[in-house]
């Protein structure tokens, strides 16, 4: 398959479901850099003792943005495309919170006193 036919697909699901896969895309590839942040502002407020709750929400809010995106302006969108997203965002959630408790570890604490 050629990138120019790939690039057709691409762009006619985009005019199918009212959706502009560039729009998506920024979005998704834009919103990296914030969640990033959200995610290291979370790590020093938690080891400061600071509350945890407006980077955490920060976090989310960047993690699903390109989502917001497609559930408010998609048109027609397929019911088991919303049930891809949910589970991309389960598993998106478990790994990240996973990757924030060995972040939050101190560096003299074993590993099996995390709970």
């Amino acid at each position: 398959m050629s990138f120019e036919a790939i690039q057709s697909w691409f762009t006619s699901l985009g005019t199918e479901y009212g959706v502009n896969p560039l729009i998506f895309g920024s979005i998704y590839i834009g919103a990296i850099p914030f969640f990033s942040a959200s995610i290291g502002w979370l790590i020093r407020n938690y080891r400061k003792g600071r509350s945890i709750i407006l980077p955490s929400f920060s976090a989310m809010f960047f993690f699903i943005s390109a989502y917001i995106y497609l559930m408010f302006v998609g048109k027609n969108v397929p019911l088991w495309v919303y049930g891809v997203i949910v589970m991309l965002l389960l598993i998106g959630a478990y790994s990240t919170f996973n990757k924030i408790r060995r972040q939050i570890r101190k560096p003299d604490e074993p590993a099996a006193s995390i709970n």
